[in-house]
């Protein structure tokens, strides 16, 4: 069967998942038959979950899109302040709630969302059947390094994370998500996730450090029985949220 030639470009960050010679530039790809638009994304190593706008000779389409010889195709990231609904726009609606499933790369990444208060289920033992499985039932984002688990069809939500560095990963997602409005810092456990909420000193005073005891007057527990105070991290993890806003 004959080999058809279409040509590409790919946009802003989605050039992270290109090699250096199809960065930023046109390039041809070799196909064969009619391989829909999607396939053909992911083939050359960009995970559907990431596009958010494709124009093929100018015409938006969608993912079913079969390609054709002589195509010229161009495809975008998702658009935070353009609006782009008179074309089709392929990304799922923005979740209703912001919830997060993070594999087994981000354990740091997920203590950290948990320190803004977002709803983040982690455990480094997660398959990937079973974090695509909870995404879809618990309606949550999948945060990932691996690319190819955001090329599973069943990924509605999902974005793979640039970073190997925990605090830079924590601005990417705020910025990428648009988080800034939603953060409502420590009202979950840091360890497993649960909501903590307020507890008489006389409840929890024998498991605490006697210094602790002396000092503070105001507790907070989760159901984990893990209990959490205002000490002297607190100022430090405030400097740190609002580091990561500002630079976000």
């Amino acid at each position: 069967m004959n080999s058809s030639i279409a040509h590409f470009r790919f946009y802003e960050e989605l050039n992270d998942f290109l090699p250096t010679d199809k960065k930023k530039r046109l390039f041809p790809y070799s196909f064969s038959g009619t391989p829909s638009i999607k396939d053909a994304i992911e083939a050359l190593g960009v995970p559907h979950t990431e596009v958010d706008l494709i124009l093929v000779n100018g015409n938006s389409v969608d993912f079913t899109y079969r390609l054709r010889h002589d195509d010229r195709v161009s495809v975008y990231p998702m658009f935070e302040r353009l609006d782009i609904s008179p074309v089709v726009r392929l990304r799922a609606e923005p979740l209703r709630c912001t919830a997060f499933i993070l594999d087994a790369q981000l354990g740091k990444l997920a203590k950290l969302l948990r320190m803004l208060g977002f709803d983040t289920l982690y455990r480094n033992d997660y398959t990937e059947s079973e974090v695509i499985r909870i995404a879809l039932e618990e309606e949550r984002i999948v945060l990932t390094r691996n690319t190819a688990l955001l090329k599973n069809k069943s990924v509605t939500h999902g974005i793979w994370i640039r970073s190997t560095v925990p605090e830079e990963q924590i601005k990417e997602v705020i910025c990428r998500c648009d988080l800034i409005s939603q953060i409502t810092p420590f009202q979950r456990c840091l360890v497993c996730n649960g909501a903590i909420s307020p507890v008489h000193k006389e409840k929890i005073a024998h498991h605490l450090p006697p210094n602790t005891a002396a000092l503070y007057n105001e507790f907070y527990q989760c159901n984990c029985g893990r209990i959490y105070w205002k000490g002297s991290h607190y100022d430090k993890m405030k400097s740190r949220i609002a580091r990561w806003i500002q630079e976000s």
